[in-house]
């Protein structure tokens, strides 16, 4: 299969040029953003009492968990209107408008008055910043994804697009380290009364970094030429536009529901499972997660490239039945390890099988949708399944440990996988689809099939 054909004007050496910095400005984007949202749930429990008066610390966590709460339910929002924003006004202009929400919301935090100085009002501004937070995430999700795969060589869209998890993956290593780091740097008292401060104004800092280098950013060529194209504005990036397309909105939400139930039981979960249930030592745990989620996500771009070559399907299958089989053993075999090689080579075990998800799910959904829906297509029924299924894996997983059946939640996370199987059996390989009319003309006079709108592949 052949690379995008080299635009007028353009030389190869330019081409390179700019799909390099798209990959760098499209993934430094998706760590800033995993940062900020990460090291809340980190720094939680020596912030709590700082919004929260009282004498109870769970009180208080479960407070500010609820703050955290609404951030999952505000994704769908963010989805949706920044979505919209990047089919109608374009990639780049979305991406810089996530990065900024981002930073707005770190600094807040950051700044945020505690209960002694400003009563409630702390714990509002920190409710703000995190309805901001879930926004942000909620369109960074589609603005990347959609980017990195329409900003890729079309025989290198597997790769590009594997780089978001990536990079999503690296925050949440950054988060943990810094976690790591200040927790052998501060004292307790000292992270209690200012140090949870400084991962949040850093945050801020990044994002800042981020936005400049997102500027400097070109929008992409499929969106270029879709806003270039005589009427049919109004038509972009619309609810009524998706609906047209809700078969192909359906297949996003079927097939992310496996996916991301699995992601988070052996990322955000792994950890807590491993200490309440194995009876594994806090730092042996913290120490497992970040080593598999380090190796995870070097996994990433060669999952990518090679569905470049042999499609997306294969893969998306070998990580279902992987999961559907796997679930059930791979968790026991955790829940019993002793010692710290045994839980990490049965959570990279794991891992290795979620890579065939992570890696391609972004270029699978962007490939099912024309430039005209894309973005929003790929964001709105994304988050939701993403807040439905993902965000409550955890209280998921803790509701069967409370109620004495903990197996049971192997058996949904199976469960999940199934469904997501079934979908990826039937549903066609989206690889080989033209995401614009270049590419659907370079097809032409080659005489092959692809078609210039992807919806074609689905009929």
């Amino acid at each position: 299969m052949s690379s995008s054909p080299v635009m007028p004007g353009s030389t190869p050496q330019d081409l390179r040029q700019k799909r390099r910095l798209a990959l760098v400005g499209g993934s430094l984007g998706n760590l800033v953003e995993w940062y900020d949202w990460f090291v809340y749930a980190s720094f939680a429990i020596y912030f709590a009492d700082s919004f929260f008066p009282g004498d109870n610390p769970t009180t208080q966590l479960m407070n500010t968990a609820g703050i955290f709460a609404v951030g999952f339910l505000m994704r769908p929002v963010g989805g949706w209107v920044l979505g919209r924003a990047a089919d109608r006004h374009g990639r780049k202009s979305a991406l810089t408008l996530t990065v900024t929400m981002m930073s707005v919301a770190a600094l807040l935090i950051a700044a945020a008055p505690t209960y002694g100085q400003a009563g409630y009002f702390g714990a509002v501004v920190l409710l703000l910043a995190r309805l901001l937070q879930g926004m942000s995430i909620g369109g960074e999700y589609a603005a990347s994804a959609t980017y990195l795969t329409e900003a890729s060589a079309r025989n290198r869209r597997g790769l590009g697009s594997s780089f978001q998890y990536v990079s999503m993956t690296c925050g949440q290593l950054l988060g943990l380290g810094m976690l790591i780091t200040m927790q052998h740097t501060l004292t307790t008292a000292q992270l209690e009364s200012w140090g949870w401060r400084i991962p949040f104004l850093l945050g801020a800092l990044f994002a800042v970094v981020v936005f400049w280098l997102r500027r400097r950013l070109q929008e992409t060529d499929a969106f270029a030429e879709e806003a270039s194209g005589e009427g049919g504005h109004d038509a972009r990036g619309t609810l009524k536009a998706l609906w047209q397309h809700r078969r192909q909105a359906g297949l996003v939400m079927a097939l992310t529901l496996g996916g991301t139930v699995a992601y988070y039981t052996y990322t955000t979960y792994l950890t807590k499972y491993l200490v309440g249930s194995a009876g594994m030592a806090k730092t042996t745990a913290t120490l497992v997660s970040f080593t598999a989620l380090a190796l995870f996500a070097v996994l990433q771009p060669f999952a990518g490239m090679l569905s470049d070559r042999i499609g997306r399907r294969p893969l998306l299958i070998t990580f279902a039945v992987g999961c559907t089989v796997g679930t059930y053993p791979i968790m026991t075999a955790l829940g019993s390890a002793s010692s710290y090689w045994s839980a990490l080579g049965l959570s990279l075990l794991a891992l290795v099988i979620v890579t065939g998800y992570t890696s391609i799910n972004a270029a699978v959904k962007a490939e099912l949708f024309p430039t005209r829906i894309r973005a929003l297509g790929v964001a709105l029924p994304y988050a939701i399944a993403n807040a439905l299924f993902g965000g409550t894996a955890e209280y998921v997983a803790l509701w069967f440990k409370d109620s004495g059946h903990e197996t049971g939640f192997f058996w949904y996370v199976s469960g999940c996988a199934l469904i997501s199987l079934v979908t990826y059996v039937l549903m066609p390989d989206t690889r080989d689809v033209a995401l614009s009319r270049v590419e659907a003309e370079a097809d032409s006079a080659q005489g092959r099939a692809s078609a210039a709108d992807p919806v074609d592949v689905l009929r």
